[in-house]
This record gives C-alpha cells, structure tokens and sequence, in this order.
C-alpha cells in the first residue's frame, strides 16, 4: 500500500531540479526587488516549499491511466458531495467496533484508514509554512488549503483539464474537508517548528545594503534582463547587419541612460544595483571608459564580424578578422571565469574606468 505513495515522492523528487531551475530567476529578482540582496535560509524556504508542492500534486495525479481514453473504465458517479460519508463507510466496512476497544488496532490495519490519514497529512506542512514564512491567520491559511485541495480535486475530475477524456478519480467532498483540516493542523501545529527556526522577521535585521556586495550573478540577472528588452534592436541588427544600429543603441542605453539617471539601466533597476563612480554622481568620462571598453572593444568586434562590410571580405581576412575575435571573446571569458573563483572579482573594465556596483 505504501509503494503507491512513494512512486510519486519519487517522481517529484527526480523532476525538482527542472522546475527548480525554471523558478530560479524569478525567485532572484523577486528576492533582490523585494529585499535587496539573496538570504540562503530564505532560498532553502523557497525551494523546500517548491518540492513539497510538487510531490503533493504528484500524490494526487499519480499513476496517471495508460489511455486517454478513461470513459469506458469509468463505473458509477465521479462526484461525492455527501460530506463525512468517508465515515460511515469506515466502520461498516472494517471489523472496528466503538464499543469495543480491543478492536481499535484493526484501525492500523484497514486501507481506508490510511487513505484518511494521508489525506489530512498532505496539506498539513502547507499550513506550516503559511504560518512560518507567509505570515498568515488561520482564517487565510485555510482558505489557501481549501483552495489548494479544490484545484487537486479539479484537476482529478477534469481527466487534467481534458488531456483524458473522463475524470479517472473520484471528485470527493470529504478529501476537501480532509485536506483542509490537514492545513489547519499544520497551522497550530506550525509554533513547534518555529521554536527550531529562525524568526523570518529577523533575517533582515542588522543587513546594511550599502556593504552588500554585488555578485556576478546578481549582475548577469540584470544583464539578462536588459538583453530581454533591448532583444528587437537585437533582431533588427541581425537583419541589416548596421553596425550604426549597435553603436547608437549601446551609446543610448548603456552610456546616455546611466549617465542621465546616476547609474540605472532597466535591468540594474529591477534587481536594485547601479553602477557606481568615485563620487556620488557617475560621471561621463567613467562611463565612456567602462562600457566603452565593453561594448566598443569586446561587444564591438562581435558585431563588426556580422557587419555587412566585414562579410564581404575575402575569405581569407574574414577568416583573419573572425580568429582575433574569437581570441578576445576567450580572453574575456577566461577573465570573467577566473574572477568567479577569487575574492577580487572586479573585472578589468572596472579597473580601468575606476567604477563598480552598489546596491540601493
């Protein structure tokens, strides 16, 4: 009886690192939006909570039918809406008697007992984190767990919102009442934990944001985001292959924005940091030096190799032209790796222009 509850666990368990990584850059920018810099013990929260989650889905959707099509399996209503009938059935299917107290260890024996139990048990630890992390009362906590256990039971009786064409479990309204009772076990229960852990209001105390500093992959975040909305200008260079279209645009975005609003680019903006000079204000000169050196020299070569004028020469200089390229694109990548590993991590453009990051 157990194995059917562990080949899910097992499942999400083998999935996690996939959604773990789809959710990853959201969580970071959320986490440096909202509070200006990445907590590890609020990370291992998250992704906890992520793996909970998908084993209870997995619980209740697995094993999935062989077929699509379930209609001809299906026998009797889909649907129970007598509340507490999950009762009834217990004692007169099984060989437990009230009266009867030698009797009550038949109670460990029967299915229908465990089906009970599990279905309070699966929602509990959603009720704990809603208590420790989410901060809520016990009047939202279980409305969530409520609302949490409908979606399970929706998608059971949707065949998964129609990928099957009839319902392959029962919609119950006692596994509703069940799971929602597990959350708000979960809840009261919720104190004993937080007595181990950290007070989540206490992460934040005594962190000064201006001795934070800023790691590579916060900056690649804000990179990756500055990437996304400059991607059609992007697009349109690749098509003319203008090397005016590149030269303007990283000018515009990436010295005329930062210079005009003391250090932000849309991407620094979102996840809090800005680049810095050696007074309060970035001046010009700093950042002609800094991303002249980035996008004129490295970024530059890259796209006068896919400019028109260097397409058209002969084979044997385009040849030429695209091997010096690629060695600047290997130096700076070696760079950038070795910085990864050492305390120092300012890059050389950094060092040149005398600019760094900051977090606001």
């Amino acid at each position: 009886m157990f194995e059917a509850y562990l080949i899910p666990i097992r499942y999400a368990i083998l999935t996690f690192p996939i959604a773990a990584f789809v959710i990853t850059l959201p969580f970071l920018i959320v986490q440096y939006r909202k509070y200006g810099y990445l907590h590890k013990f609020r990370a291992v929260i998250i992704y906890s909570l992520l793996l909970y989650l998908m084993t209870a889905l997995y619980l209740v959707i697995l094993p999935l039918p062989a077929t699509r099509n379930t209609c001809a399996a299906v026998q009797g209503a889909m649907a129970s809406f007598v509340p507490f009938r999950f009762v009834y059935d217990f004692w007169k299917e099984t060989g437990v008697h009230f009266a009867q107290p030698s009797t009550y260890v038949q109670l460990f024996k029967e299915r229908a007992f465990w089906q009970a139990a599990f279905n309070v048990l699966l929602l509990v630890p959603l009720g704990a984190y809603l208590r420790y992390y989410f901060r809520f009362r016990l009047p939202a906590a279980a409305v969530s767990a409520f609302g949490l256990s409908l979606f399970f039971e929706v998608t059971q009786v949707t065949g998964l919102y129609g990928i099957y064409d009839c319902p392959y479990r029962l919609f119950d309204v006692d596994d509703l009442l069940l799971n929602t009772s597990g959350g708000v076990i979960g809840y009261l229960a919720a104190p004993l934990l937080m007595k181990l852990l950290p007070r989540i209001e206490g992460l934040d105390e005594n962190v000064d944001l201006k001795s934070e500093r800023v790691g590579l992959t916060r900056r690649l975040i804000a990179v990756q985001l500055d990437a996304m909305l400059l991607f059609p200008l992007v697009v349109f260079f690749m098509k003319s292959a203008d090397l005016r279209i590149y030269f303007i645009t990283s000018f515009l975005y990436f010295i005329a924005l930062p210079y005009a609003t003391n250090g932000w680019t849309f991407g620094k903006y979102i996840v809090r940091i800005r680049v810095k000079g050696q007074g309060e204000r970035i001046r010009l000169k700093e950042l002609l030096i800094r991303y002249g050196s980035l996008y004129g020299i490295v970024g530059g070569l890259n796209a006068v190799i896919l400019s028109q004028t260097v397409q058209k020469l002969p084979p044997i200089l385009f040849a030429l032209c695209a091997m010096i390229v690629l060695l600047v694109n290997l130096v700076f990548a070696v760079h950038v790796g070795l910085r990864l590993f050492r305390k120092d991590k300012t890059l050389i453009y950094e060092k040149w222009s005398g600019t760094g990051h900051e977090v606001v």
